[in-house]
C-alpha cells in the first residue's frame, strides 16, 4: 500500500466501483443515471476487446478506496486533419477535491495522449460547474465555446 494517492489504469475488479462514481457523477451533473449494468458495458470496452479505444483511470487513496476515475478515448478533428485523446469524463468524490488528485488524474490523462503519439487532449464540462472550469484554467487549458448536441438513433 502506498502512503500518497496515486492514479493507475482500472482493472476488472475496480468497474463496480467506477460504475458507482460513475452515478455519483451523473447525478452530480444532474443527468440520467448510467445503465445498470454500465459495469459489465465497461469491462466489454475495456478488457474483452482486442484492441480498446477506451482507456479508464482511477484514483487511489492510500487506504486503497477509489477516490474518482477518469476516460479518455482517441477521437478525430476534420479540421486539424489529427487525432487527439478526447477526456469524456473526470470526476472526485466531494471530499477529496482540492487536494491534487484532479491533476494526479489529468497528468495520467496527458501521459495517455502522449502515449498513444497525440498532442492534445479535449473535453467538456458543464458551464455552471465553476470549480471545474477554474481548475482547467489553472491548468493552461483553454475554454472553446460550443453546444452540444446529442440525437438518440434506434438500432
Amino acid at each position: 500500500m502506498s502512503e500518497a494517492p496515486f492514479v493507475r489504469h482500472a482493472e476488472r475488479a475496480d468497474l463496480p466501483v467506477v460504475a458507482e462514481l460513475a452515478a455519483r457523477h451523473a447525478e452530480y451533473e444532474q443527468a440520467a443515471p448510467p445503465p445498470a449494468d454500465l459495469a459489465t458495458r465497461l469491462a466489454a470496452l475495456l478488457f474483452d476487446t482486442p484492441a480498446p479505444r477506451l482507456r479508464c483511470l482511477v484514483a487511489e487513496l492510500p487506504d486503497g478506496r477509489l477516490a474518482g476515475y477518469a476516460t479518455c478515448s482517441p477521437e478525430l478533428s476534420t479540421w486539424e486533419g489529427r487525432e487527439y485523446l478526447h477526456m469524456d469524463c473526470l470526476f472526485l468524490l466531494p471530499g477529496h477535491r482540492g487536494l491534487g488528485l484532479g491533476v494526479l488524474l489529468m497528468d495520467a490523462v496527458a501521459a495517455e495522449a502522449r502515449t498513444l503519439g497525440l498532442e492534445a487532449v479535449q473535453w467538456q464540462t458543464p458551464t455552471w460547474n465553476d470549480g471545474a472550469i477554474r481548475f482547467y484554467d489553472r491548468l493552461g487549458a483553454r475554454a472553446v465555446q460550443k453546444v452540444r448536441y446529442s440525437l438518440p438513433v434506434a438500432p
